[in-house]
């Protein structure tokens, strides 16, 4: 599904190989600096390789600029203001993010099967956003706006979800719930996903696998169901 081969960047990843599957979901492990966001970087087209390849499904978009990749992936990141627009409504975020990829303008289709759709995705969330369309993004604590990032990643139909350390800055019960909202999520709609973090407890309970980074280096790798020992 997702193909890294002797990737180099900028003395950060260093003749780095990867190997997701479809479906799997994979978390990168490593200390600041490791490379973790460079890799999701390169992946998602910010930045290019200085050499290597990078494959998705079997198509090299090594030289794929971003804008064009954005079809095939989507991103949530660790800030909840980053994924959402917060002067507009999360019926205006949600069209935005279906349509994304895809030519349009930013007119937003009042359609009730639309709405019947964004609905039924936010009530998944067990927040009451469902009943909020109408509602300022940026009027949403922190937790909520990440958890309509999260339902506004799965809306377009991409091949790879990108997860930045996207409890990193909530609190804990709110970085909890989030936690549940990606397992379920990724789960019911089969999603191929890899989720950056440094917290040891996500790898026990999270993921079909983990990968450690050291020093732009795939250097070990885990069952997060299983201990090391």
């Amino acid at each position: 599904m997702l193909r890294m081969i002797d990737i180099n960047v900028r003395n950060v990843l260093r003749n780095l190989n990867l190997v997701v599957h479809r479906n799997e979901f994979v978390l990168i492990v490593g200390d600041n600096g490791a490379g973790k966001t460079t890799l999701f970087n390169t992946i998602s087209g910010r930045l290019r390789p200085g050499s290597g390849n990078i494959l998705l499904d079997g198509q090299d978009v090594t030289d794929m600029p971003q804008h064009r990749r954005m079809a095939m992936i989507s991103n949530v990141f660790q800030d909840p203001k980053v994924g959402v627009v917060v002067d507009m409504t999360l019926r205006e975020n949600l069209h935005m993010a279906h349509l994304r990829g895809k030519r349009r303008g930013l007119t937003v289709s009042n359609s009730s099967r639309r709405d019947d759709l964004y609905r039924e995705k936010l009530k998944t969330l067990n927040m009451d956003l469902e009943n909020r369309l109408d509602d300022r993004a940026g009027d949403l604590s922190g937790g909520q706006r990440q958890a309509l990032s999260i339902i506004m990643s799965t809306l377009a139909d991409s091949k790879l979800l990108l997860l930045d350390e996207i409890t990193a800055a909530l609190d804990q019960r709110a970085s909890e719930n989030i936690l549940r909202i990606i397992n379920d999520l990724v789960a019911s709609e089969k999603k191929t996903c890899l989720m950056i973090t440094h917290n040891s407890k996500h790898i026990r309970r999270l993921g079909t696998r983990a990968l450690w980074l050291q020093n732009g280096r795939l250097v070990a790798k885990s069952d997060p169901g299983k201990s090391d020992s």
